[in-house]
Order: structure tokens, then sequence, then C-alpha cells
């Protein structure tokens, strides 16, 4: 749907109806009727969580802990353009997990604490989960760097991803996916735990062993007291695509089990998925999408806990993608616009998240320097107020972690 600019004066400000929710947007929803009752959702601030010019920050993910305390978990590497390189990458060997704290989500901890620092590599992408017992896991995958002349010296086939152009470039070998647990509210963290290795996925590491599961993306711990985790592993097939899988724990993640495929696809590939559990009990997933026409992403979905899932494109661009349950269970779901106008976009869905391709889209902001951005993961932070966290960068120089706070408000309204 094309959207309308507010800074076009000869158009009016057009307030639509989302799922029960008004919100002030650019874009017009022809079906939407106003009723009695209604709640609207309004931007509060835009929020600096943790930023450093000597550092690339990105990644992150949010819990909100029983007595209120707010943790963000984030990926920290050097800004390696302060060594003379020619750009960002999303692969480091000094990749550390890093946490900061808040009371209120405006006021966060000024040096972050370290969650995890691989002996072997970078660690990428803090996954937060809070269990019911308030323990806490946290997924990640490694990258590390690799000489050229690996290929020859292992004599193994390894998953390397080559650098650029630029002979500053490195390569790096992929060591697969791990966790780690905290039973004290994040204070200490317990041993790396490594899961299971995709039964289809063609990966080995270093030592010619199948890689673990690995993911960026929210888990769920279901109602029966499962945990559900979307996982990504290459085809044996065709090595060079990625296909989603399903990971089930019975014992707050100390071990896992394969449950099966989610989804698949001769030319798309399927990553960075979150997974989410509805009222019903169906298990929705949310997938960023590669060779998928207009860089759509896509939604899978189980009726049957989890032993078989059937796919769709939902027809609109953004991602990743992050699904935060209401309080009246309707479901909010952020993603990264990663294209211009570059920033944070959301639409509200259905407690069934079943409406995704009616369901009106908002922006949250639109004034990102560039499309390294995004990456949303959000939290209620009480009964009406919500807090997105992402990363950003402005003027496309410094990556930082951002958030942005939203408000619920009852509103009586006769139409």
């Amino acid at each position: 749907m094309n959207k309308i600019r507010l800074s076009l004066l000869l158009l009016p400000l057009l307030i639509i109806q989302i799922q029960g929710y008004s919100l002030t947007l650019k874009q017009a929803d022809p079906k939407g009727n106003l009723s009695a009752n209604k709640a609207e959702l309004s931007k509060v601030k835009d929020l600096i969580i943790y930023k450093d010019s000597l550092f690339y920050s990105s990644f992150p993910s949010v819990v909100k802990k029983p007595n209120g305390e707010l943790l963000v978990a984030f990926r920290r590497a050097p800004d390696r353009r302060l060594f003379g390189e020619l750009n960002y990458s999303h692969t480091d060997q000094n990749s550390y997990l890093m946490m900061v704290r808040s009371k209120d989500a405006e006021h966060w901890s000024k040096e972050p604490s370290l969650i995890s620092a691989h002996p072997f590599g970078g660690s990428q992408d803090p996954c937060l989960l809070q269990l019911k017992d308030g323990t806490l896991i946290c997924t990640s995958y490694i990258w590390s760097l690799i000489r050229p002349d690996a290929d020859s010296v292992l004599n193994r086939k390894l998953t390397i991803v080559k650098g650029g152009k630029s002979a500053h470039s490195p390569s790096y070998t992929f060591l697969g996916g791990y966790l780690v647990r905290s039973t004290d509210g994040g204070q200490k963290w317990d041993a790396p735990i490594y899961p299971i290795h995709i039964p289809s996925d063609a990966q080995s590491d270093v030592w010619g062993k199948p890689i673990p599961a690995y993911n960026r993306g929210a888990l769920v711990e279901g109602k029966n007291g499962k945990i559900y985790w979307a996982v990504a592993g290459n085809s044996v097939k065709n090595p060079t695509k990625v296909d989603n899988h399903l990971l089930v724990s019975d014992d707050k993640g100390l071990t896992w089990n394969y449950s099966g495929l989610i989804a698949s696809d001769e030319k798309i590939t399927f990553n960075e998925t979150s997974i989410y559990e509805t009222p019903k009990g169906d298990l929705v997933a949310f997938m960023r999408t590669a060779n998928m026409p207009n860089q759509y992403s896509c939604i899978a979905r189980s009726t049957n806990g989890g032993k078989s899932f059937t796919w769709q494109s939902m027809d609109f661009y953004g991602f990743p993608l992050h699904a935060l349950k209401l309080p009246d269970n309707r479901v909010l779901l952020t993603y990264g616009y990663r294209k211009k106008p570059y920033g944070i976009r959301g639409r509200i869905l259905n407690s069934e998240c079943t409406d995704f391709a009616t369901a009106p889209e908002f922006i949250i902001r639109e004034d990102g320097g560039g499309g390294d951005l995004g990456y949303c993961w959000s939290t209620m932070l009480d009964k009406n107020r919500i807090l997105v966290v992402y990363y950003f960068n402005s003027n496309n120089v410094t990556r930082y972690i951002a958030g942005t706070i939203l408000e619920l408000k009852t509103k009586n309204t006769t139409h």
C-alpha cells in the first residue's frame, strides 16, 4: 500500500485502527472502523542504550526480570575502520557477548558486563530467553578467523566465508552454535552448552565434527514447559542454501532434541527466525529470507506442537522479526527496514497471528543513516509501556544499541 507522507501539507493527518489500537500513521486503512474503548499506541521517546565510538555494537535482545530490572544483551566488536580497514564487518575474532542493565529503561549501566567470550572465535547475536522459573538462556554462534592456507594445512572440508575484494578482508570458518545459562539473574553464566547437529546439515568444523545447531532469533518457552528453538541448517544437496528446523528442550535448555523441518525450498533461504506460541497453542515462526521475490519475509505455522509446519510469504518487506505478546493477547511484530527510508517498523497482529497480510504497517523511526540496523527485540515495561530495542546508525557511522518506548493508552471513543 502506498505511504502518505506527513510532510505533504495538503493531506490531513490520518488516525487508523489496528486490531483494537489506534496509531498516527502514514498509511490509510480503508477498513478501519472506530469503536468504543480503543487503546492508542503512541511513541514516547527514542533512547540510546549503549554507544561507544570505539566499538561496533549490534544484534541486541532484551528481557525484564521478575524484579523489574531490564537486561539488554548485544554483540560488541572493535570498529575495524579505526584500524584502517575499509569497512565494518559482521565477523570479528574479538566479538564478545555483552550486557547492560536498567531499572527504568532510560538510564543504563555505562560499562557493559561480559556474558561470554568464546576461546575459539567471535560470538554473535546473543538471544535472551527468560524461563518461568527465572533461569536465563543466551544463545549464540561462532566465527573463527582462519589463515588463507588453512585448506591445505587441515585438508578438511571447512565452511569458509571468503573476504571481499580487498586484501585486508580476512576469511572465517564457522564453528556453529552454543548457549549459556544463568540461574542468578545474569550475574554469572555457566559454561557453554553445545546443541545437537541438524541431521541434514553438511557443515563440519575445524576438528571434522558436524557443527552444532545455531540461529539468531527468539526462542519460546511453551505452556507445556518445553523450549522451542528455530535453528538454521545448510542443506546437504545445496550447502549454500539454509533451511529452518525445530529443536526442543525438556530440561530448561540443558539438552536438545530434533523435532523436524520448519521450512525448505529449492531456491529460497530461510534464516534468523523467531518463534512464538499463540494462545491456541500454534507455533508460529517469523522468518527472514534470501532469494525471495522482493525480499519478503515469511511465516510458518505448526498446529501439532512442532511436528510439522507449513510456510508462506507474508508479502511485506522487513527483517529480522520479533513477536511480543501484548496484554490483550494481540502481538506486536517489529522489524528493521533496511532500505530507504532506513529505520524500524512494526505491525500489530491478532492473537493467532493470522492477519499478517492485512495488518497495517506503522513507522517507529525512519532516520537511520544506512541499512546496517534493526534486529528488533521487545518487552513489556508495564501494562501500558513497551520497550523496543535494536541497533542503529546515524549518518552511517558508529553502530550503537538504541531503543524506543511505546505506550498503550486506554481511550474512549464513540463513532
